[in-house]
């Protein structure tokens, strides 16, 4: 259905997200751990507060050097209320962290699923704007008695060759009912938004002042009215708030994959190609891909991690962006476990998803490192590729 790069993204905003409820639920738990160690008030007994704050802070430091541990090893000094509380915590911790686990895979997957309904409904309401200006421009060549009230450039839009060319596609009208894509419920508020949002645009007054507009400027009209109106205005984006509960993660996906309809049109207007995009036959095997990224960059994120900080030890793990830490994650994950996949294709991949991002200088940082540590996987054997993957292997 969707290529892989798209799920490398999908997959890298649900592991960050999983990193961000991770680090919740370890403040949850040690939030757990002091209030068991904080002073009863219902009690008339005298209570040794110092005493308290001092199991608090064994009982916090027990818990950190022991979250990873299968058992929890206690000393003798250790109270029986200290070795209980931080069992407790870390077994609510490591419950908290599964559950969210759980969630955030069904949901990227759900997600992902998503994804094309969510950039037909942005090709549908670009028709719905053709049909409403052809609708409306008719109505005033049919009643007004002043002819002066209708001029043909009104018309541009309906006969838009970029709309009507997508509006006849099959392949179009195809996907739109297996993605139930219809916008039928906006026939009202399609007519509000061309009115507040497109007739007053620059661009689009300039466009009906236009004779017999050539494709490229029906090309440069509707992308503009794509990007400028219906990915920016908020009446138009709520829409698909209300659609997706990951519209703002999914957001710059679907208007890259919305414009892409629109480039394929115009590099294939006289041809009978295909022209939605990233589109295949092999969403089973992608899927397990997608799944397989993710829930082994789980697995492995520690020793991941800890590779991480030994090639930059020059800097504090800490004060790498949490993004380039899930990126670099991610990266090493796929070149270790997917032998299909040639290292240089791994490397390229994450170097793009930190471009869009991560921070400014983390383009350098993620191709800097990747390319270190991947020279040293292999050479270690941890790496090893076969098939496609030893293609641009070098």
């Amino acid at each position: 259905m969707l290529n892989r790069r798209i799920l490398r993204v999908k997959a890298f905003q649900n592991l960050y997200a999983y990193d961000q409820c991770r680090s919740s639920n370890l403040n949850i738990a040690k939030d757990q751990i002091r209030e068991a160690f904080l002073p009863d008030l219902n009690t008339m007994e005298v209570q040794d507060k110092a005493q308290l704050k001092k199991d608090a802070a064994k009982a916090l430091e027990l818990f950190s050097n022991n979250l990873s541990s299968e058992s929890l090893p206690g000393t003798s000094s250790d109270s029986v209320k200290i070795v209980s509380v931080v069992r407790n915590a870390i077994n609510a911790f490591h419950k908290a962290n599964q559950k969210d686990m759980e969630f955030l895979l069904k949901n990227m997957v759900t997600s992902a699923e998503r994804l094309p309904q969510l950039y037909l409904f942005a090709i549908q309401i670009l028709l719905a704007f053709g049909e409403h200006v052809g609708a409306e421009a008719e109505k005033k060549k049919r009643y007004s008695k002043e002819k002066i009230l209708f001029n043909q450039g009104d018309m541009n839009l309906a006969n838009n060759k970029i709309l009507n060319k997508i509006k006849a596609s099959p392949e179009f009208i195809a996907a739109c009912t297996r993605h139930m894509a219809g916008i039928e419920e906006l026939e009202l508020e399609i007519k509000e938004w061309f009115r507040d949002y497109v007739r007053p645009l620059e661009a689009y007054q300039s466009y009906i002042q236009t004779d017999q507009p050539s494709l490229e400027n029906d090309f440069q009209i509707v992308d503009e009215l794509l990007k400028k109106v219906i990915f920016k205005t908020e009446a138009i984006l709520s829409f698909f708030y209300e659609k997706d509960l990951n519209w703002t993660e999914n957001r710059s996906i679907v208007r890259s994959l919305a414009s892409k309809v629109l480039k394929n049109i115009k590099e294939n207007m006289d041809e009978e190609v295909e022209i939605l995009p990233e589109i295949a036959l092999n969403w089973e095997e992608d899927k397990e891909f997608f799944q397989n990224i993710f829930n082994l960059t789980v697995e492995n994120d520690g020793v991941n991690r800890e590779m991480i900080a030994q090639k930059t030890q020059n800097w504090d793990i800490e004060r790498i962006a949490q993004t380039d830490k899930v990126i670099l994650s991610m990266a090493i994950t796929e070149m270790k476990n997917f032998p299909s996949i040639p290292v240089k294709v791994s490397i390229n991949e994450y170097i793009d998803i930190s471009k869009n991002y991560s921070t400014p200088k983390s383009k350098q940082f993620v191709n800097g490192l990747l390319d270190v540590l991947s020279k040293e996987l292999t050479d270690n054997g941890q790496i090893r590729k076969s098939g496609r993957g030893l293609l641009d292997n070098k």
